[in-house]
């Protein structure tokens, strides 16, 4: 047996995020997110406060309720975690798409 057919090894990966857009993690954010979540193998939650949900469920990341000015946690683990937390960060920066 090569060593190419062995697991890559897990990653961790971890971001905080501000929450800016003005409607916060609403329906249409969230399917955003969590449509992102789901193109990596790795698992991904996401936590505001002491709350946690895993970031591939709609339901879940709804019930965080994340308002403007939340700041939430992204958490991946896997062998693309760090591009998973990258592209989540980069989509909520970016204000899910909704300009000013």
């Amino acid at each position: 047996m090569d060593g190419d057919d062995a697991p890559a090894p897990a990653g961790r990966a971890k971001g905080a995020f501000t929450v800016t857009n003005q409607l916060g993690l609403h329906a249409r954010a969230a399917a955003q997110f969590v449509n992102i979540a789901n193109r990596f193998e790795s698992e991904i939650m996401v936590r505001k406060g002491r709350e946690a949900a895993n970031g591939k469920s709609i339901m879940g990341v709804l019930m965080l309720a994340a308002a403007a000015g939340s700041v939430i946690e992204i958490e991946a683990e896997g062998r693309d975690a760090g591009e998973a937390v990258r592209r989540i960060g980069a989509l909520i920066d970016g204000r899910f798409g909704e300009g000013q």
